[in-house]
């Protein structure tokens, strides 16, 4: 997007962004005495399905991946579209955009802001700050590969899935009497993309299949079943495209013939047809494109094609269960659920349909395990999925709300895998980020600001009022630490705390004194992407600058210390903790959202960002903090339930934390509405954001499981729409396996897997009644203490599972 219109966006908000880029709403009706396919009711419910195809609507086209490379697949039956990515295709090439100026301008562009010159420093950022370029780079479409089919007699019996068990998505149809199927998915194990036709009559298979792109490409036939692509991706902000890509197409059928010529595939009279597509790309890192695209792309395709069609789809469902069937919820079935997918997302505010929030729930899961794989990229604002050039905000990575939220879900829902590529790009950004904070700060250490790319970018962009946030980078490091609190994993600690204490002492070396205050502050920076007076977002040390920076020195020195190294760098970061401004409570009962009272002229904003401390930071907690958790409550009803899907997503892990079932429930049927939810469930700011599916799945795994204070807190927000169920595979803090069932609201059996040897504290509103603790493995009743009328004190050992259950 350029940076007119994503400031466009940014100032006017969602609705009038949503009106310029996107119908607000769509509709779907009802269908009469309908029932799913075979392949959803196989799958128990846990599947996308339609009985119409996309035709030419992205949004209602179904997503496939395998970490790299994606697909949107529109199930089209006179010309079927498969709208390809590449997960490192991006504009450009790597760059440095470190302004010197800056440093030279800081210590002007602090007094401003501390003299509430507000206007004049957003000026002189804007001059001496802004990176070069002032924007970063786009994620980019490949293209299509087009499959056209002979037209003729009118289809019958229509349908098309997405099965979230086995990540496959299927059509079928009849036509002359012929019954035609096609699956298509995307294997990590074989790194291709496969589409299997077939039909039951034997002959009835004929196609041509061509690639198309709006990137500068080439056409070619490699040879006799194979056609190809050959492209580069686009120049963009005067930086010439440099990332080279190949994608290759071949044909292996069972009967009929098989030709290619000038780009262009032929099948004709074919019994059945395996359809590969492999991509390869230049991309090596962010500093290096000269990888051998042509090699990866015809070393995959070769390898595939040497393998069974059974034995590439065996493989491949294989991999994807081993991460998906992890975790699995069940909160029951009503009729609603008979009808396609599109239909209950329009009807779901009028109806009782429990089993959408499971859907809902998995197809989170499904995505992440779909767009970032260990050795990917992370996911992207659309996680892999883009068919343009200059898409919104550019489908790069917005670290003020975007990246770390695509994440909560990773731990939580049982896929730590997915968390990898998070974790290299921040020891990468670790490392351009050192040049930007020496060229704009003259500090030491890292530091990274609003928005990132391939080329990881990390200088101020887009324009003071968005872009002069200094927290970024400090809230990625924050994740590393999370993680180690759920795996333990010592090995990963020591690899990546060099980039957690880089972070910190870019810090320590930047924050200055609030002359008024004493605080240690930020400065300048801004609460992401709101003013606090008319057209003045930049300040002095904000609510969620100074939460972040308490973990990130919390982290810093529990790492430091499990690690057994920097004891006088953990007195450093402890010291500056102690000396950064506590949260406030202001005049309205809220938190504060800055070092002052201010009241924001935007009182509805989508961004809450000085609720961090209450999620995904847990400063702010029910027992802990009573009186700041009543103030997060507050500003909750100040702000509003209404807003852009991804900021709903996020509220709704708010009011899980704030342990209120009932009105996180509300806000997950706000998001169901068909201004939020595509026609694939795709979630919509509007447009298409990635980041409200995985806050929805996040939001839905806290209403069922906290594990932030010290404790395990067994459904703390479950919602009276929910009165029976079950989930399994839930994971805490810890190195806790949580399973949990459920009768008329309260628990009735909680199992939990011990990771490593500790004792727990486990909560549950259930555990006010007699509980009778065992051990699965030799069936011995376990001792347990009670702290508190709720709550039950476990030892477990490493490796053993307990089962509680409720007697009384």
């Amino acid at each position: 997007m350029s940076d007119v219109s994503r400031r466009q966006v940014l100032k006017f908000g969602a609705v009038g962004a949503g009106a310029a880029m996107f119908p607000l709403s769509w509709t779907a009706t009802a269908r009469a005495a309908v029932a799913p396919p075979p392949e959803v009711r196989a799958a128990h419910d846990l599947a996308l399905w339609y009985d119409e195809s996309a035709g030419t609507d992205w949004l209602r086209a179904l997503p496939i991946g395998n970490g790299r490379l994606g697909a949107m697949v529109f199930g089209n039956t006179d010309t079927e579209r498969l709208q390809l990515n590449e997960d490192t295709v991006w504009a450009g090439g790597p760059y440095d955009q470190s302004n010197p100026r800056g440093a030279q301008e800081l210590d002007r562009i602090r007094q401003l802001v501390f003299q509430d010159k507000w206007s004049e420093a957003q000026a002189l950022i804007d001059q001496a700050m802004l990176g070069a370029p002032a924007g970063q780079l786009a994620y980019q479409t490949v293209g299509d590969l087009r499959l056209t089919f002979p037209g003729g007699a009118a289809v019958a019996e229509y349908h098309r899935y997405l099965d979230l068990t086995t990540a496959i998505t299927g059509v079928s149809y009849r036509r002359n009497g012929v019954r035609y199927r096609r699956e298509v998915f995307a294997s990590a194990p074989d790194q291709v993309i496969a589409v299997r036709l077939t039909a039951d009559t034997p002959g009835s298979i004929t196609f041509s299949a061509t690639f198309a792109s709006p990137q500068r490409t080439t056409l070619t036939s490699p040879d006799a079943t194979t056609v190809g692509l050959d492209g580069v991706s686009g120049d963009m902000e005067g930086l010439k495209g440099s990332v080279k890509f190949l994608a290759l197409a071949r044909a292996v059928a069972e009967g009929g013939t098989v030709s290619s010529s000038n780009g262009t595939l032929q099948v004709r009279d074919a019994d059945s047809v395996t359809l590969l597509i492999s991509i390869g790309s230049s991309y090596r890192d962010w500093r290096d494109v000269s990888g051998d695209h042509e090699g990866i792309a015809r070393r995959h395709l070769d390898a595939a094609a040497g393998r069974a069609y059974d034995d590439l789809r065996g493989r491949h469902v294989a991999d994807y269960r081993r991460l998906f069937g992890r975790t699995t919820l069940d909160l029951g079935r009503t009729a609603a659920a008979d009808q396609p997918t599109d239909v209950r997302i329009a009807q779901h505010a009028s109806t009782d349909d429990p089993q959408f929030s499971v859907l809902l729930f998995q197809f989170g899961r499904y995505l992440l395990i779909s767009s970032s794989r260990p050795g990917t990229q992370p996911a992207n604002l659309q996680g892999i999925w883009n068919d343009s050039l200059s898409p919104a905000w550019d489908s790069k990575y917005t670290i003020n709300a975007n990246l770390p939220m695509n994440y909560w879900p990773a731990d939580t829902t049982n896929l730590p895998e997915c968390f990898e590529p998070v974790f290299k790009m921040i020891d990468e950004l670790a490392v351009s980020g050192a040049r930007t904070a020496k060229a704009q700060y003259d500090a030491g250490g890292w530091v990274t600001h609003h928005n990132t790319d391939a080329w990881r970018g990390t200088s101020v962009v887009d324009g003071a009022f968005w872009g002069m946030w200094q927290t970024g980078g400090a809230w990625l490091a924050t994740l590393i630490w999370d993680h180690y609190a759920f795996t333990g994993d010592l090995g990963f600690l020591r690899e990546h705390y060099p980039a957690m204490k880089g972070a910190a002492q870019f810090f320590l070396d930047t924050l200055v004194e609030e002359p008024n205050l004493g605080y240690l502050v930020t400065n300048p920076s801004n609460s992401p992407e709101l003013a606090h007076h008319p057209d003045a977002s930049v300040c002095a040390g904000p609510t969620m600058d100074n939460q972040i920076l308490r973990d990130l020195f919390d982290g810093c020195a529990k790492a430091a210390d499990a690690l057994g190294v920097d004891a006088d760098f953990r007195e450093q970061v402890l010291a500056a903790r102690d000396r950064l401004a506590p949260m406030k409570i202001g005049s309205r009962g809220n938190i504060q959202e800055w070092l002052y009272d201010w009241i924001e002229p935007e009182t509805n904003h989508r961004h809450v960002s000085h609720l961090y401390g209450l999620h995904p930071s847990n400063q702010i907690t029910k027992r802990g903090t009573p009186e700041l958790h009543d103030a997060a409550r507050r500003t909750l009803e100040l702000r509003g339930d209404d807003g852009t899907g991804w900021s709903l997503a996020w509220k709704i892990n708010y009011w899980a934390r704030l342990e209120e079932g009932d009105r996180a429930h509300e806000l997950l049927r706000l998001l169901v509405r068909t201004d939020r939810l595509a026609p694939n469930m795709f979630d919509l700011h509007p447009p298409f954001q990635i980041d409200g599916n995985f806050g929805a799945t996040s939001g839905i795994a806290e209403m069922l499981l906290h594990s932030h204070a010290g404790e395990l807190h067994v459904l703390p927000a479950l919602p009276p729409a929910w009165p029976n169920g079950e989930v399994r595979g839930l994971r805490g803090r810890g190195g806790h396996t949580v399973d949990a069932t459920w009768r008329s609201g309260a628990a009735t059996e909680v199992r939990i897997a011990f990771d490593r040897t500790a004792t727990v504290n486990v909560r549950s509103r259930a555990f006010t009644g007699e509980v009778k603790v065992t051990d699965t493995g030799t069936g011995d009743a376990v001792k347990v203490e009670r702290p508190e009328p709720d709550v039950i004190t476990v030892s477990g050992r490493a490796g053993r599972t307990y089962r509680i259950t409720v007697t009384g």
